[in-house]
């Protein structure tokens, strides 16, 4: 189990996040973002299971201790809307790579849905920063787009996804390569959300599976 600590952001202050140490304190690290739920206990579990399979991991809360019920679909949407996602990107979350790298080791960006689209702006904006995966999130093409990309991306996509749709998902991969980025794009038949294990209409424990060992190989080439 992890705890919560403070860490420098990227341009001054502190910001709070959740830590998960693996065994080998010089590893590598990975950066893990949240839903537009907030620091929820399924991201902090993803934390511990990153921990597990040793990359040490760290989620800063982006809401300042806000934390959104699962179904209050229109407060989660209130505060994803105020959230500013290229600030976020390159104060709390650049800070939190700097965190981890300044272990020693590579580090990594992770995130789901709104967490997602903040990896994919990390994977442009953060020079730090060593490999990134998204999982169901990407941002507005004028935010960050394929083209922008600087580390290798993988991405975990859903066929049944009215946020981020089949249409957006294969621009992503086609930028993607018509620019030369490493990467990877899987695409499942299940739900947006479907790693979410707290969420039961959602969840797909066959996917889920899938895509978090293909996550975990991403890592472990890029990362070491």
């Amino acid at each position: 189990m992890g705890q919560m600590i403070s860490f420098a952001r990227t341009g001054g202050g502190n910001a709070q996040g959740y830590l998960a140490e693996s065994k080998n304190a010089k590893g590598p690290g990975v950066v893990v973002i949240q839903e537009w739920w907030g620091l929820q206990g399924q991201i902090k579990a993803v934390c511990d299971r990153l921990a597990q399979d040793g990359f040490t991991a760290l989620a800063p809360d982006l809401y300042n201790g806000k934390v959104v019920p699962y179904h209050h679909e229109d407060e989660a949407g209130a505060a994803m809307n105020a959230l500013d996602f290229k600030a976020a990107t390159e104060q709390a979350v650049r800070g939190a790579v700097a965190h981890l790298k300044s272990r020693g080791g590579k580090a990594g960006l992770t995130g789901f849905c709104m967490g997602g689209a903040v990896a994919v702006i990390g994977a442009a904006k953060i020079p730090e920063l060593d490999a990134a995966v998204t999982f169901y999130g990407l941002p507005p093409p004028n935010v960050a787009s394929g083209k922008d990309v600087r580390v290798p991306v993988q991405g975990h996509f859903a066929n049944q996804d009215g946020w981020v749709t089949k249409e957006k998902a294969d621009q992503f991969e086609k930028e993607l390569k018509e620019f030369g980025k490493t990467c990877e794009i899987y695409r499942y038949d299940a739900q947006h959300a479907f790693l979410n294990s707290e969420r039961k209409e959602v969840y797909n424990p066959q996917a889920a599976k899938l895509a978090w060992d293909r996550c975990l190989a991403w890592f472990r080439k890029y990362l070491g």
